[in-house]
């Protein structure tokens, strides 16, 4: 099959640099592996009704208030946000803690990310914790795929590239891909892939950001390839477990 009539994947590597891709009738992976995605893996696989992304801690504060049975949460620079009650860590979400509550969660990047898209087919989220989820119903869809990296604050980061990365290492041969951020997350994450993929990213600035909180823990776990197997998909506002 040509790349002519192959739907397209490209890589966004900072929310900065979304307004040059078309998302039109797209599917939009937001990536934010440390670590709102790889929360919200977690928390919809040990059974959240759903996770509800906001914009703003206050936004979240005022839901949590409004919403019954429901959890806040999240972080600003890495710390759990004054007024929220949890922070954004997938170990915090236990099948005993969050099944059948609704997380109200509102992050640094990922959520801010997530509420930049428009006109999107799908939005769908995507972190190691649920890579083959995401590649597998990917590979079914033909559709052009944006795999939308969340970055610190605007600027590039390792670890969304990497999983970027992850995705098009396995998915490449299915798609057209004119796209050099594409290949550039591919070749980095085929050098850090012969390794553990924490030891490569021990280095990063946003590990060494997270660990100054005591959250090695933490971020090892998030790049352990699919403990969550479920795909989020954001519908009507709320990302819910793919029926």
């Amino acid at each position: 099959m040509s790349d002519i009539i192959k739907p397209r994947l490209e890589v966004c590597l900072s929310p900065a640099l979304l307004h040059l891709y078309d998302t039109k009738g797209a599917i939009v992976v937001i990536i934010d592996v440390f670590r709102a995605t790889s929360t919200v893996a977690a928390a919809l696989h040990n059974g959240a009704k759903c996770v509800l992304p906001v914009a703003s801690v206050q936004e979240c504060i005022t839901l949590g208030n409004e919403i019954p049975n429901s959890i806040t949460a999240g972080e600003r620079d890495g710390k759990i946000a004054e007024g929220l009650q949890h922070g954004n860590s997938p170990l915090e979400y236990s099948a005993g803690f969050v099944q059948g509550k609704t997380l109200v969660l509102t992050t640094t990047n990922g959520t801010r990310l997530l509420h930049m898209v428009k006109h999107a087919h799908l939005i769908i989220t995507g972190s190691f914790l649920n890579l083959s989820a995401v590649c597998d119903f990917l590979k079914a869809q033909p559709q052009n795929v944006l795999l939308a990296c969340a970055s610190w604050k605007d600027r590039f980061n390792m670890e969304d590239t990497l999983f970027a990365g992850a995705v098009v290492d396995r998915l490449g041969g299915s798609y057209g891909m004119n796209c050099d951020s594409a290949r550039a997350s591919k070749i980095l994450y085929n050098q850090a892939k012969g390794a553990h993929l924490i030891d490569f990213l021990k280095d990063s600035a946003h590990y060494k950001r997270l660990a100054v909180y005591g959250l090695e823990r933490e971020m090892e776990y998030c790049v352990t390839p699919d403990l969550h197997p479920v795909l989020p998909v954001l519908k009507g506002g709320e990302l819910v477990v793919a029926g």
